[in-house]
């Protein structure tokens, strides 16, 4: 697991799965974000596995679905606001490939 780090506290990467929640906590993680709304994918983890995995690994976990189909208005104030609210350290934002969550991360202003 290598994420793509585009800041001292932000990196982004693909579809995580629940198994990789005590990898994330051993790199110095201290927060998941998910950005990829369930069922986009047949198998694909639902975010609710993925966060009690997060938590079960002591990870905080946040869930802000970025679906390029039908945008939230609200979508780019909620991943600011997980942002915020993540505890210290390092936080890994999460979709299908990196480029949504990496998307958000600049609209909010690239923290």
């Amino acid at each position: 697991m290598t994420p793509t780090q585009l800041s001292a506290r932000v990196s982004v990467y693909g579809q995580v799965s629940p198994a990789e929640m005590t990898t994330l906590k051993t790199l110095g993680f201290t927060a998941v974000i998910c950005n990829r709304p369930d069922g986009e994918d047949p198998g694909q983890p639902t975010a609710a596995a993925v966060r009690a995995a997060a938590e079960a690994a002591g990870l905080a976990f946040f869930c802000v679905p970025y679906d390029p189909s039908a945008p939230s208005p609200t979508m780019v104030s909620d991943f600011a606001a997980a942002l915020q609210a993540a505890p210290a350290g390092r936080v890994l934002a999460y979709c299908r490939s990196g480029n949504r969550s990496a998307r958000l991360w600049q609209a909010v202003g690239s923290p």
